[in-house]
């Protein structure tokens, strides 16, 4: 079965963990995978705003050689690029005006993309405003779209799924001061009817579950996890725990 379609199904909610390939050593890579092992993760996403080593293809073939966790590069530009990921999400920052992040530095990975056969999730990706610039933010030089104005957070995803997009992954930001609105979340989901992936900010179990209680089919945690991965078992069972629902699109 392809990732795509394990992503989509709605039978459960999913946890993903993300990791920044620049910052955790090997062995606490090791760590972080067999704590994922434990907690049923279900997938890892590997990726940085700005890598500044080439520690990327490192990271995932160690995950690898630990676990059958299914690996995605979440890529923040065109260079980090794998053959040895499962899927790539090919983002195109639908909440911005940058053309570069549109389409432009797709253009340099497409060919890349099909001489290395990784599975493409192509994905609408939506900065959200976290109450701080976000190196993301910075990095894509784009405006986030206001935490207030749920309206245009929902027209912009169902504008994404009308023009083919499979994904809408909504971002609050890696160090992110607030998560995303449990009310965007919901009248996101509300409009769409493809997976929903929400990420930033979330810092506790709790909050995790609340999101995926308002819409949220996938749940990322990142920086959460960087100084402690105690918690992970708890952010995932918070996550799996939440009781799918049928939302209107």
């Amino acid at each position: 079965m392809s990732i795509y379609n394990t992503l989509s199904d709605t039978s459960k909610k999913k946890f993903v963990v993300l990791i920044d390939p620049d910052k955790p050593t090997d062995n606490e890579i090791i760590d972080i995978v067999e704590k994922s092992k434990t907690a049923g993760v279900d997938y890892f996403f590997v990726g940085g705003s700005l890598l500044t080593t080439d520690s990327l293809d490192n990271c995932i073939k160690l995950i690898k050689k630990h676990c059958d966790i299914p690996v995605l590069i979440f890529p923040g530009n065109s260079l980090q690029i794998s053959k040895w990921c499962d899927g790539f999400l090919l983002l195109s920052l639908i909440s911005g005006r940058n053309s570069e992040m549109l389409i432009g530095r797709h253009v340099v990975a497409a060919p890349y993309l099909k001489l290395y056969g990784n599975e493409i999730l192509p994905t609408g990706y939506m900065l959200i405003d976290g109450g701080c610039q976000t190196s993301v933010s910075y990095m894509s030089n784009t405006t986030p779209i206001p935490h207030d104005k749920d309206d245009i957070a929902m027209c912009t995803a169902l504008a994404g799924e009308m023009l083919g997009l499979k994904v809408i992954y909504m971002d609050a930001g890696s160090g992110a001061v607030n998560p995303i609105s449990n009310e965007m979340i919901y009248k996101v989901k509300n409009t769409i009817s493809i997976p929903l992936i929400v990420g930033g900010g979330i810092k506790t179990p709790e909050k995790a579950a609340e999101m995926a209680k308002a819409g949220a089919d996938i749940i990322v945690v990142g920086n959460a996890l960087e100084k402690s991965t105690e918690k992970l078992k708890e952010f995932a069972d918070a996550v799996h725990g939440v009781e799918c629902i049928i939302h209107n699109a």
